[in-house]
């Protein structure tokens, strides 16, 4: 075993690519990937946001502000994942109004 620690997650695979990241409190974002360290700190160029349902502040809307470049600091970043190769799809644990 070497000395030197491997990190879980490797996202120079997604430098210059589309990712979307999920932040600490529900905020989503998603851009291009130009740089990260070994803290999660994300540098995003080309940034979109997507607003909160004001009724419900853990749902996004459709609606988007464009941030441009950002650096999500690592402490807030709860996921991060490629937008290339995602489909959204229904939730399959929403029980039907009659259930």
């Amino acid at each position: 075993m070497s000395g030197r620690k491997e990190t879980v997650l490797d996202l120079a695979k997604f430098v210059d690519k589309g990712v979307q990241v999920k932040l600490s409190g529900g905020r989503q974002v998603t851009g291009t990937l130009k740089g990260y360290d070994q803290l999660l700190n994300l540098v995003l160029d080309e940034a979109v946001e997507f607003l909160r349902d004001q009724d419900d502040p853990m749902k996004t809307t459709d609606q988007t502000r464009r941030l441009g470049l950002i650096v999500c600091r690592g402490t807030a970043v709860m996921l991060v994942s490629p937008t290339d190769g995602t489909d959204e799809i229904a939730n399959p644990f929403i029980q039907p109004d009659g259930a």
